[in-house]
């Protein structure tokens, strides 16, 4: 047997105390009444009302919940074969992990906020591909495409600044990463995300336009940090802020013009980071998710036959069961409890 949901199993030990809890109270009533009325007068005053058929009717409520949490966690036993056929684009993430992007202007970091904002954008992917390249002085495919989002989550958590030991920024050679990262053969359409603070030491990303366009890739590119900027973190663990060789404490500011071109040029879309909204989640609303996407694979999958109808249908029989004891004591003069 599978379950669909089987984090909800863990809230079933709370019937136990559940069912102590309302024993505790039915008690209770019980002595709060025999305070009022003499316990040896109770089966004159109220010759109908039975106290074990009240616990009855509380263990039956409380099984009928069981049922229906059971059906929630949605039980699977048997199943069948059925294809599959996926429906994707390509999308690969480029992230810059140069020393800037250590800086605190985006709190906690420019870089810690930029991966959460990853992680939240897997959430909207389903069946598209999505591969990782970070990059500093230089790049490297760290991801290739997949539709396994935790083995992708895996790489993308191992991302630090300094993963790529050449210092500096170099996002031209990074495009020319992704793009390699690319089948040539593919037919849907092709994304480049790329996530930096657009400081560039070396190379010429507008230069890349040509063949972006060539090969129909868009580039949609995130801009993180503030255009006041902020200064680096020295990163050794003993706090104070990086320096350059004159010793001059190196302040670190967000560049927008180089990314606003590359998205412009390519058809793509610039956004601006806030704090708590890197802008991912409504670049791929807006503008992401309404291209094309081709039939990327055809596989045989394994589908589980949902069986959440037989809690369900337990607990209403349950339900069904207690609301007729209550009727039948009303018909019979009891006193409801």
């Amino acid at each position: 047997m599978k379950w669909g949901n089987p984090e909800l199993l863990y809230w079933l030990p709370l019937a136990i105390p559940l069912v102590w809890a309302l024993l505790a109270l039915l008690r209770r009533r019980r002595k709060a009444i025999a305070q009022v009325v003499d316990p040896a007068l109770l089966p004159v005053l109220a010759p109908a009302w039975n106290p074990v058929r009240a616990k009855s009717r509380l263990v039956v409520r409380v099984v009928a919940l069981v049922m229906l949490v059971l059906a929630l966690a949605r039980p699977q036993w048997g199943f069948h074969w059925e294809d599959v056929r996926r429906k994707g684009l390509d999308l690969m993430v480029v992230l810059d992990t140069s020393r800037s992007m250590m800086a605190s202007d985006i709190k906690p970091s420019r870089l810690q906020q930029a991966k959460w904002g990853i992680r939240d954008l897997l959430h909207n992917l389903h069946g598209d591909r999505v591969g990782l390249v970070p990059f500093a002085g230089s790049s490297l495919l760290q991801c290739p495409l997949t539709i396994d989002y935790a083995a992708f989550t895996m790489t993308l958590d191992d991302i630090y600044c300094g993963i790529i030991p050449r210092g500096g920024t170099a996002i031209e050679q990074a495009l020319r990463t992704a793009v390699a990262a690319f089948p040539a053969d593919g037919t849907a359409d092709r994304v480049i995300l790329l996530i930096t603070d657009g400081e560039d030491h070396e190379g010429n990303p507008l230069a890349w336009l040509p063949e972006l366009k060539e090969k129909n890739i868009r580039v949609y590119t995130i801009g993180i940090g503030t255009l006041e900027g902020e200064m680096v973190p020295a990163g050794d663990g003993q706090g104070g802020y990086f320096k350059n060789r004159q010793g001059q404490i190196v302040k670190t500011a967000l560049h927008e013009d180089v990314l606003q071109k590359l998205a412009l040029g390519t058809g793509g879309t610039y956004v601006r980071s806030a704090p708590g909204d890197t802008g991912l989640a409504r670049v791929f609303n807006e503008s992401i998710n309404n291209l094309k996407r081709s039939e990327q694979e055809t596989r045989t999958a394994k589908i589980y036959e949902e069986r959440f109808g037989w809690p369900i249908v337990a607990a209403f029989f349950l339900l069904a069961w207690e609301a007729l004891l209550s009727d039948r004591r009303r018909l019979t003069g009891e006193v409801p409890v």
